[in-house]
């Protein structure tokens, strides 16, 4: 059959699906008139990348509210409006020569040019010794626009092209958008946001259509490195659009071009942003962003000396906690631009849309606060207070187990300690306003007088601890509740109510007094010594009391055989002295059980038998029913820097872990969630031992945790120590 006989029938075949394509060339003449309505075929689902990103960035200024991210080489989500709403799947590049058709990204070593700027660059190619595409990557801090820049060269004397790839997934859904094409531009909307992307040189051949359908225009592209069929309008439904870069790389003459994806509310706002930022130009545009970056970094405090041999990855953590803030909802900072494994998969509940870590916990932003504390950046601290307790659960006073950047609830179970740090940070900052002095009072309240309604257990029991898929006494949880309450009580006095000051001192102080009766076993198999458990399901460590693990672990196992690092919160946060004997043995213990050594260092399991992580031949973690044992929790950079912060409390040498974590990040300096540990070896390895797995990257929390064990080995004690804690109980 002729082709353009073909393109009709394909057309005219698949009538019933409710998504419009028109078509444009002359190829298609011979389908129905652009007037007429053309359905296509049900196309692929739309999933969000890999979290293992290379790079996020976004501008200093609040002049855009675009982020950006990378993994493999590309672009892969772009946030926009805010930090809880991807837009975008991925934009990458297409080089075409004579003989192929190559998605370069994959190869791309990513860096970042400037050390004070989150300007990322990547550079690769599929044949080396034949061309060499690099790209550079920022947004326009005076538009909503993302921008990027690439430089084509031909390496062998060949002529090459550049194609543009362009998924968007508009308002956190991907399967709603409707995609146009112009002569010279790309534009896709859902009804709520717009992007328009375009090029300059201009684009010259442009074509949307739909993921996985007969109208796909990557598999037109990549038969023989043209667009046979383009199509004008395609949706809505999972866009994808492709145009092709005006002028050639050829022999002595690179190809330059500059591409600007603007975002709005509506077409006419997404054209005007790219087109302003068009106008603009790249070098003044990647100029405003590093100095803005630079400015950022000259009114905080000094490297500090503790940080000198691990600098550009120090500088690195401070622009990430930086960047990690929504622009719009100010105080709100999320865990991580990703979506890790399953919760980037089409998973109903999971990632449609998605939530995952571009979500905030009060937990992870007190991490955050303390560091950006530390490190000199007192207004962020303080903004991210007023934001807590401005979300903060109005009829209970508790805080939700995470929110979007808005502040509305997402997941929906209780942790306690989330409720306790909001108040130590206030303490941290000194904010003692009216509203924040109404917020802890309410917090306090909770916390004291708290019942679960599942098994009938007050506070300190907790319906879930930090690491989200356990209820009981956590020693971790009950640290956080007893440095909330005597923070509380600080602020009560201040205020004029000795008598609350009075009973949150003596629920603290009673706790403080029991929480080795809740969570030290002196019967345990582990150590003849007393340690500390994970924590404990009825408050009894020395019953063999059973539970089962989650995350696909043991159906059953004896409390006393979990151990986890966390207990340390308690002398961080002023509890116990770093030379208590339960603590002490603790260690040895949790060093025999989860202690992993890698090239770059020590980093140890979040607790025993954990399966949150890759499989064993390094695959994505997925939801397991209990003794599936198919899944593998592995080392942690945070748990490395926490136990850095207990050797600076107990008056050692921090700085190795320091390295350590250091030595973690990728490239472009990047810390991962987890590393890659050996834990189940036989299997082939996903990622070098000791560096990032496929988990969320940037974990905000691991940056926030090397800037402040830097800044504790700089002072020799813990940055976030409250000294009214440690003064009633320690010293």
């Amino acid at each position: 059959m002729h082709k353009r006989l073909c393109v009709a029938a394909a057309v005219l075949s698949t009538a019933a699906a409710g998504t419009i394509l028109v078509p444009t060339t002359a190829d298609a003449r011979s389908a129905p008139p652009p007037s007429t309505a053309v359905s296509a075929a049900p196309t692929a689902k739309s999933t969000w990348t890999e979290a293992d990103k290379t790079g996020f960035g976004t501008s200093r200024t609040r002049g855009s509210n675009v982020w950006f991210t990378l993994q493999g080489g590309r672009v892969s989500e772009v946030f926009y409006p805010d930090l809880s709403t991807p837009s975008v799947r991925t934009l990458e590049l297409v080089v075409v020569g004579p003989d192929f058709v190559d998605r370069p990204s994959a190869r791309a070593a990513v860096s970042r040019p400037d050390p004070q700027s989150l300007r990322f660059a990547q550079s690769g190619n599929r044949h080396p010794g034949r061309y060499r595409l690099t790209q550079q990557v920022v947004t326009d801090p005076a538009h909503d626009t993302l921008v990027v820049r690439a430089h084509l060269e031909s390496l062998d004397g060949g002529r090459y092209r550049l194609f543009a790839l362009y998924d968007p997934a508009l308002g956190n859904d991907g399967m709603d958008d409707r995609g146009t094409s112009t002569a010279h531009a790309l534009s896709a909307t859902d009804g709520a946001v717009a992007t328009t992307l375009r090029s300059s040189p201009a684009l010259m051949e442009t074509s949307s259509g739909l993921v996985g359908s007969d109208f796909d225009p990557w598999p037109d592209l990549r038969a023989d490195g043209d667009l046979d069929h383009t199509y004008r309008t395609a949706g809505p439904g999972n866009v994808v659009q492709v145009g092709r870069i005006g002028g050639v790389a050829r022999p002595a003459r690179a190809l330059d071009a500059t591409l600007s994806l603007g975002f709005g509310a509506g077409p006419r706002q997404s054209a005007r942003a790219a087109g302003a930022t068009a106008a603009t130009g790249w070098s003044r545009t990647a100029t405003q962003y590093d100095a803005g970056w630079r400015r950022y970094l000259a009114g905080l405090r000094s490297v500090p000396a503790s940080a000198a041999s691990v600098r550009d990855q120090y500088l690195a953590s401070e622009l990430v906690l930086a960047a990690a803030e929504d622009k719009v909802h100010r105080g709100a900072f999320i865990a991580s631009p990703s979506a890790p494994w399953v919760w980037g998969d089409e998973v109903p509940d999971l990632s449609s849309p998605s939530g995952a870590y571009h979500l905030v916990w009060s937990r992870d932003a007190y991490q955050f606060g303390t560091a950006l504390w530390a490190m000199g950046d007192r207004a962020a601290s303080r903004r991210m207070v007023d934001w807590l307790f401005g979300t903060q659960q109005k009829k209970d006073g508790s805080f939700p187990q995470n929110s979007d950047v808005s502040g509305k609830p997402v997941w929906g179970d209780l942790q306690l300690d989330e409720v306790a740090l909001p108040i130590v940070l206030a303490h941290l900052t000194g904010k003692r306003d009216a509203a924040t002095w109404r917020g802890v009072r309410k917090a306090a309240h909770f916390l004291v007088t708290f019942r679960d309604d599942e098994s009938g257990r007050r506070a300190p029991y907790s319906p879930q601890e930090r690491w989200e898929n356990q209820s009981g006494y956590s020693p971790n949880s009950i640290a956080a509740q007893i440095a909330g309450l005597v923070a509380a009580a600080d602020l009560a006095r201040t205020k004029g109510h000795p008598d609350l000051a009075r009973r949150w001192l003596a629920v603290a102080d009673r706790w403080q007094a029991a929480v080795k009766r809740w969570t030290v076993t002196r019967t345990g198999a582990l150590s003849d010594g007393p340690y500390f458990l994970r924590l404990t399901k009825d408050g009894r460590p020395d019953r063999g009391t059973t539970y089962a693990m989650g995350d696909g672990g043991p159906k059953k196992i004896d409390q006393r055989r979990v151990v986890d690092p966390s207990f340390l919160d308690l002398v961080r946060l002023g509890i116990l002295p770093p030379n208590d004997r339960a603590v002490r043995n603790s260690l040895d213990v949790v060093d025999q059980q989860l202690k992993v050594e890698t090239p770059n260092g020590p980093f140890w399991h979040r607790f025993t038998r954990d399966g949150y992580g890759e499989t064993r031949t390094g695959g994505e973690w997925v939801i397991t029913d209990p003794g599936a044992h198919r899944t593998f929790g592995r080392g942690w950079p945070i748990l490395t820097g926490e136990r850095g912060e207990y050797a600076v409390a107990a008056g050692g040498d921090a700085s190795a872990y320091l390295t350590t974590m250091a030595s973690a990040a990728g490239p472009s300096d990047m810390l991962a969630e987890q590393v890659w540990d050996r834990r189940a070896p036989g299997g082939r390895a996903c990622c070098p031992v000791g560096e990032g797995t496929r988990s969320a990257t940037p974990l905000v929390w691991s940056h926030a945790e090397l800037v402040r064990l830097a800044w504790s080995i700089q002072r020799g004690r813990p940055v976030d120590q409250p000294a009214i804690v440690v003064d009633r109980y320690v010293r």
